[in-house]
């Protein structure tokens, strides 16, 4: 390569990197969006998809437009994390009934947890409540959690809350809150959340989904769930 060419070559790698730098995404400055792993498309559509209006405060707008896009149109959290697929959708808003009507996500529920899911053995392991994700007062999502404990937890599958651990008790019932020691299942794993395919996400789109999880707004409860979530 001759001198000129490496200098056009810089200068237009150069060039680039301000033009992303100073983009805008539906009138949102992304910071920072010509680091790598940041991907426009994904970041400027995860804002357009975005069904509740978000806190960005100052947070990096770059990471919580992916974060969306992760959330919302790949990994489509809400469906589990939601209180159910009675309450997932605004009135007339569900995408599986007849008609043309929109999708509409029904705001008072979004990523606020309380779907209980059937027991795995019936009449042997109690069922499970899908947790809260948005921020709590701390502005932290998942209930206060930091980000090495939310990349722990979708690493590793760990249940640092403890919720339904293995016991001794071999006559409990699917009312109980832990799993059988007679049986195979891990109780210090999260047993539904589907972090054998999670963990395969990188630190960096990882780190998009924390960010984005603390800029939802905050939902109080889920008063049936295994932990409360405090917006105050």
């Amino acid at each position: 390569m001759n001198v000129r060419r490496a200098f056009l070559t810089i200068a237009a790698g150069a060039t680039f990197a301000v033009v992303l730098s100073a983009g805008l995404v539906g009138g949102i400055s992304v910071a920072q969006a010509d680091d790598d792993g940041y991907d426009q498309a994904k970041i400027r559509r995860g804002f357009e998809i975005a069904p509740v209006p978000l806190n960005l405060g100052h947070r990096n707008a770059a990471l919580v437009g992916l974060g969306s896009y992760l959330v919302n149109a790949v990994a489509n959290c809400n469906m589990c994390h939601s209180a159910g697929t009675a309450t997932e959708f605004a009135p007339g808003g569900s995408p599986f009934f007849k008609g043309n009507q929109p999708m509409v996500v029904n705001q008072a529920t979004y990523l606020g947890g309380g779907r209980t899911f059937a027991s795995q053995v019936a009449g042997a392991t109690p069922p499970i409540v899908s947790r809260n994700l948005t921020p709590d007062k701390t502005g932290l999502p998942v209930g206060g959690r930091t980000f090495a404990e939310f990349q722990y937890i979708l690493q590793t599958g760990a249940d640092l809350d403890h919720v339904h651990p293995n016991c001794s008790d071999t006559t409990i019932t699917a009312s109980g809150t832990c799993f059988p020691a007679n049986l195979s299942f891990n109780g210090d794993l999260l047993q539904i959340m589907p972090w054998p395919s999670l963990r395969h996400m990188t630190a960096h789109e990882l780190r998009a989904i924390f960010e984005y999880l603390g800029a939802v707004p905050c939902i109080a409860g889920p008063a049936t769930g295994v932990l409360h979530n405090d917006c105050t």
